[in-house]
C-alpha cells in the first residue's frame, strides 16, 4: 500500500497528516508513505525530521487585496498553478500512490484535485470549524471529506461522504495529575496559569502574559508559565525590561522560548491562555483543560475566532477578540476564576467531552473501506 500526503504552510497542517501517517505505520507494516509540500514551508524540515520521503513543488496563494504587488503574486500564483498541476501529475506517475489525503495549506490543492483527475482515491481532512477555500473546492471532488467538528459540515453541501473524527493528535501525549505535574515541574500547589501563542510566538499572547507576571510580583497567588516563541524573543526581553520584570526572581515563574514538554506543561495548568488554533483546541479537549482563548485576527477566514466560539458555545471555554481586551478586566476575570472552583471545574468537564480521541483511528478505517 502506498499512501501520499499533501501538507503544508503550518505545523496546524502538517502534523495532523504525521500523526495520520504513524497509525497508519503501525497497522500496515509494508505501508510506503510520502509526502508533497513546498522547498521552502515548516513542511519541509518537520517531514523530513521524521523520515519521510518529500517531493516538493511550488505554490502560493493569491491576494484579495488589490495593490500593485498583489496583482504581480496574483500573476505569479497563476504560474505556479500551471506548473504545480504539471509537477503534481509526475511525482503521482512516479509514486503510483493507492491514496492520497490532502491536510491543508495550498498544496493541497494541486496535489489532491490531480490525483482525483487520474482516478485515484482522494480524502481531504479539515481542522477547523471554518472551511478553508481549498478544502471547499476540493471537497466537491474527493471521495471522503473528513472534518474535525460537526460546525464544519456546512460548507461541504456537494461532498461525497462527510465523515466526523475530530483532530489527529500525537499518540503520545501522556496525562498526569495536576499535582504530579507541578511537582515534576518544581512548583507547588497554586493556581497555574500556562500561556503560550504557538512555536512562533504571538505578540499580543506575550503582552498579556507580561500584565499577568507584573501583576504576580506584587500577590504572588499564582504559578505561571509561558512560553514566548521562537521569533519573540527580542520582542518579549525588551517588554520584561520596560516593566522592570526580573523573572528569575519571582518564585513560580517558567519562562521559556520554546514549550518542549507541552503535555507536562498542559497537565499542571489550572487555567491556559493561548490562541484557538485547530490542533491546540485539541489538545486542549483531549486532556480537560479550562482555557482562555485569544483568536489571531490575523488568519484566514477568522477561522480561530470560528473554532473558539464552538468551545464557547458549549460553555468550556472563554473567548476575548485581541481588540477587546483590557488589562484591569481581564485581571478581574482571572481573579474571579480562582476563586470559583466550579466555574473551572465545570468548563473541563464540558471541554473533554469534546474530544474526540479516535481520529487517527476512524480516519484508518475510512481509508480502508474505500480501498478495500
Amino acid at each position: 500500500m502506498k499512501v501520499l500526503f499533501a501538507a503544508g504552510g503550518t505545523a496546524g497542517h502538517i502534523n495532523p497528516a504525521i500523526s495520520i501517517a504513524k497509525y497508519i505505520e503501525k497497522r500496515i507494516k509494508d505501508v510506503e508513505i510520502a509526502f508533497v509540500g513546498t522547498e521552502k514551508g515548516m513542511e519541509n524540515t518537520l517531514v523530513k525530521n521524521q523520515g519521510y520521503k518529500f517531493f516538493s513543488i511550488k505554490i502560493k496563494g493569491f491576494q484579495r487585496k488589490l495593490t500593485i504587488k498583489n496583482i504581480i503574486n496574483n500573476i505569479d500564483v497563476l504560474r505556479c498553478i500551471a506548473v504545480s498541476n504539471y509537477m503534481s501529475k509526475k511525482i503521482i506517475s512516479s509514486f503510483k500512490p493507492d491514496i492520497v489525503i490532502g491536510t491543508g495549506g495550498y498544496v493541497s490543492g494541486p496535489v489532491v484535485m490531480t490525483a482525483s483527475r487520474m482516478g485515484i482515491k482522494t480524502c481531504i481532512h479539515e481542522q477547523n470549524a471554518f472551511a478553508g477555500i481549498t478544502n471547499k473546492i476540493l471537497s466537491k471532488k474527493v471521495d471522503i471529506v473528513f472534518s474535525a467538528v460537526s460546525d464544519c459540515n456546512k460548507h461541504f453541501k456537494n461532498s461525497k461522504k462527510i465523515v466526523v473524527c475530530g483532530n489527529p493528535i500525537r499518540e503520545e501525549i501522556v496525562i498526569k495529575t495536576k499535582l504530579e505535574a507541578k511537582k515534576e515541574l518544581g512548583l507547588d500547589n497554586k493556581f497555574c496559569i500556562l500561556s503560550f501563542g504557538g512555536s512562533l510566538g504571538a505578540t499580543k499572547i506575550n503582552e498579556i502574559a507580561i500584565d499577568l507576571i507584573k501583576w504576580n510580583q506584587d500577590v504572588n497567588i499564582v504559578n505561571h508559565i509561558h512560553g514566548f516563541g521562537k521569533i519573540r524573543k527580542k520582542e518579549f526581553e525588551e517588554m520584561m525590561h520596560k516593566n522592570n520584570i526580573n523573572k528569575d526572581v519571582i518564585n513560580g515563574i517558567i519562562v521559556k522560548e520554546y514549550i518542549d514538554n507541552m503535555e507536562l506543561c498542559l497537565s499542571a495548568a489550572d487555567l491556559v491562555i493561548c490562541r484557538s488554533g485547530a490542533l491546540t483546541i485539541s489538545e486542549i479537549q483531549c486532556m480537560g483543560k479550562a482555557s482562555i482563548l485569544i483568536p489571531s485576527p490575523h488568519v484566514a477566514e477568522n477561522h480561530q475566532y470560528h473554532n473558539g466560539m464552538v468551545l464557547v458555545n458549549n460553555k468550556a471555554a472563554i473567548l476575548i477578540e485581541e481588540k477587546n481586551y483590557k488589562r484591569e478586566d481581564f485581571i478581574k476575570l482571572l481573579l474571579n476564576l480562582i476563586g470559583d472552583k466550579r466555574k473551572i471545574e465545570a468548563m473541563e468537564s464540558n471541554v473533554i467531552k469534546m474530544g474526540i480521541k479516535s481520529a487517527n483511528e476512524d480516519i484508518y478505517d475510512e481509508i480502508i473501506k474505500i480501498l478495500y
